[in-house]
C-alpha cells in the first residue's frame, strides 16, 4: 500500500537566527553548476552498477561534444540543527526530483491561517510562520527555461514513475506553470519515453508527437525507475537531445555522496567562490564527511557506530545504515576486502533536540518526541555564460518521531510541517 501524507499539527519550532542562513543555497547552486562542468569516471563505477550507467550515459556526451548551453538545476540542500552546537549541518543536496514544492507550501498556509483564527488562544503569532513560495519560483524557473528555448508550441514534460506516488504535489506545480505563465506540460513515464520518443537531426526532442522544452525529472534518480533497457534507451535519448534538461545527466551526478564529499575537501570551494567569508560560512555548515579508505574513521565507526550514518550513492529513503549495522557491514566489507567500499562514506550523525509534537496521518493525530529537517529549495538556470536565475526559493520541513532513522515523506517515515521561528 502507498504510504499516506501526513502532516504536523503543530509547527515545528526553529530559531531565527539559524533561519537567516538559507541564503547560503545561492552558493550552492553556483557550485552544483560548476562541479556537474567537471564530473569524471570514478572508481565507484566498478562496483556501483546504477552510478555505473549513468556515468556510462555522461561519458558518451563526453565523447560526443555533447554541449549544453541551457542548464537548469531545481534543487533542494537539507539540514538539521544539532543541539549541542546550535549549527545548522548539511545532511544532503538533492540535485534531482526535488519534491513537495506543492504541497509544503500548502502546509505552511494551512499553518498560518490556524494561527490566524486561534492564535490569540495558543499565543501563537501568524507573523513568525514564514512565507512559502517555492512552487510558484520553480513554475517560474522551469517557465524561464521554456523561454530561453524558444519555441511556443513546445512543451515542459515532467518525467514520472509508472505507479506515481506524489502526483498531486507535481500537478499544483503544473497547474501554477499553466496559469502564471500559460506554458504547457505533459508527463510520461521512461517506458512511455522509449516507445514514443524520437530526436530528430537537429536534436530536437519529439514525444508523442510534441515538442519539448524542457525535461524535468520526477523519477529517474533510483534503480527502481530502470527495470529494463527500455527506460535506460530514454534516459539515453532525452541527454543526446537539444532539450533542457533538469537535471542533466552531469547535474544527477552532482548529487551523489562521493561527489558531495569533494566539497569537503581543501581548496575545492575556492574553485567557484572568491569571497573567503562565504567560503568559511559554507564550511561550517558541512557535516563531517570520510570516504572508507580513511582507515581512522572506519576504526572509531566501528568502535562507536552510533556516532556515524553510513550512506551509498543515492537515497529517496530507507537506504542509509545506522546504529549496530555500521559496524557490521563494515567488518564485512574489511574482511571480503571488497571494492563495496567505494561504494559507501560515512557522515557524522547529527543529533537535533526531540520536541513534543502531535503528527497527524490518515486522519490520527498522534502525540510523540520528534525532531525535524529543513529543507531549502533553490532554482539556477543560465544560458552560456549568462545566469538567468540564481534564487533560494522557500522551504520544507519535515517532522519524524525521534526513534525513526530515516527522514523520507514518500517513503513513509516522516510527515510534512511548518515553521515557527522562535
Amino acid at each position: 500500500m502507498w504510504p499516506r501524507r501526513g502532516m504536523g499539527l503543530v509547527l515545528a519550532g526553529f530559531l531565527r537566527a539559524c533561519w537567516r542562513s538559507w541564503s547560503m543555497m545561492l552558493w550552492f547552486g553556483a557550485l552544483s553548476m560548476g562541479l556537474s562542468s567537471g564530473i569524471k569516471a570514478s572508481r565507484t563505477k566498478k562496483v556501483d552498477a546504477f552510478t555505473g550507467r549513468l556515468l556510462d550515459i555522461h561519458s558518451k556526451m563526453l565523447e560526443m561534444n555533447k554541449r549544453e548551453d541551457i542548464r537548469l538545476g531545481l534543487h533542494r540542500s537539507d539540514y538539521m540543527l544539532d543541539a549541542e552546537t546550535n549549527l545548522l549541518f548539511q545532511i544532503e543536496l538533492n540535485t534531482i526530483s526535488s519534491s513537495f514544492a506543492g504541497l509544503s507550501c500548502l502546509v505552511s498556509e494551512l499553518h498560518r491561517n490556524l494561527i490566524n483564527h486561534y492564535g490569540k488562544d495558543l499565543e501563537l503569532d501568524s507573523r513568525r510562520v514564514p512565507g512559502n513560495t517555492v512552487v510558484s519560483r520553480y513554475a517560474e524557473a522551469l517557465a524561464k527555461a521554456w523561454n530561453e528555448y524558444n519555441n511556443s508550441s513546445a512543451v515542459v514534460m515532467l518525467v514520472v514513475q509508472t505507479e506515481e506516488r506524489n502526483m498531486y504535489d507535481q500537478h499544483w506545480l503544473c497547474v501554477v506553470l499553466r496559469e502564471m505563465h500559460g506554458v504547457a506540460s505533459i508527463r510520461k513515464s521512461l517506458a512511455e519515453i522509449d516507445a514514443e520518443g524520437q530526436v530528430l537531426p537537429d536534436g530536437t526532442l519529439i514525444v508523442g508527437g510534441q515538442t519539448v522544452a524542457v525535461v524535468y525529472f520526477r523519477a529517474g534518480y533510483s534503480p527502481n525507475d530502470y527495470p529494463s533497457e527500455s527506460e535506460w534507451r530514454a534516459r539515453l535519448l532525452m541527454e543526446q537531445s537539444n532539450a533542457i534538461k533538469c537535471p542533466s545527466i552531469s547535474y544527477h551526478l552532482v548529487g551523489t555522496k562521493k561527489i558531495q564529499q569533494e566539497l569537503a575537501k581543501p581548496n575545492v570551494l575556492e574553485r567557484f567562490l572568491e569571497n573567503e567569508n562565504d567560503i568559511a560560512k559554507l564550511r561550517k555548515c558541512f557535516a563531517g564527511l570520510w570516504s572508507l579508505d580513511n582507515i581512522d574513521v572506519v576504526k572509531s565507526a566501528i568502535e562507536r557506530p552510533e556516532l556515524y550514518v553510513l550512506k551509498p550513492q543515492r537515497e529517496g529513503g530507507g537506504n542509509n545504515i545506522y546504529g549496530d549495522r555500521v559496524r557490521e557491514i563494515l567488518i564485512r566489507l574489511q574482511q571480503e576486502g571488497s571494492e563495496e567500499l567505494a561504494t559507501y562514506i560515512l557522515m557524522q550523525r547529527i543529533f537535533p533536540t526531540a520536541s513534543c509534537a502531535y503528527l497527524v496521518r490518515e486522519g490520527i493525530c498522534h502525540q510523540d518526541h520528534a525532531i525535524s529537517e529543513l529543507g531549502i529549495y533553490g532554482a539556477y538556470l543560465r544560458n552560456k555564460d549568462k545566469v538567468i536565475m540564481n534564487d533560494q526559493c522557500g522551504y520544507l520541513m519535515r517532522t519524524k518521531v525521534s526513534s525513526s532513522n530515516e527522514g523520507g515523506v514518500a517513503a513513509g517515515f516522516a510527515v510534512l510541517d511548518g515553521i515557527y521561528l522562535t
